[in-house]
C-alpha cells in the first residue's frame, strides 16, 4: 500500500455533549466519516465553507449578482440566483 492510500487519522475538540451523544453509535469513526462526507456535499463553491467572501470574492460576486438577481423559488422558497434572459430551469421535475 503506498503513503498516498494510507489513511490517516484526523481528531477534533468536541464539547461534553457531542461525546456524550456520539456513545450510543455502534461505529463513531464511519458514522463521522459519513457526516463529514455529507456536510461536504453541500460547502459552498465561493466561501469553500469559511462562511465569508474574501475582498477579492466579494468584488467577483458583486458583478455577478448585478446581472443574477436573486429569487425565491414558488415551490420550495429557496432563494437562488436568476440567469437574465434565459428561462429558468425545472429544478423539482414534473
Amino acid at each position: 500500500m503506498s503513503d498516498k492510500s494510507r489513511a490517516e487519522v484526523v481528531t477534533f475538540k468536541a464539547d461534553p455533549s457531542l461525546v456524550e451523544a456520539l456513545k450510543g453509535v455502534s461505529n463513531r469513526s464511519e458514522f463521522i466519516r459519513n457526516a463529514v462526507l455529507a456536510a461536504l456535499e453541500h460547502v459552498c463553491p465561493l466561501c469553500k465553507g469559511a462562511g465569508i467572501l474574501t475582498p477579492n470574492q466579494q468584488r467577483h460576486w458583486r458583478a455577478f449578482a448585478e446581472q443574477h438577481p436573486l429569487a425565491e423559488c414558488d415551490d420550495c422558497a429557496a432563494l437562488h440566483p436568476v440567469c437574465t434572459g434565459q428561462e429558468e430551469p425545472n429544478v423539482h421535475g414534473g
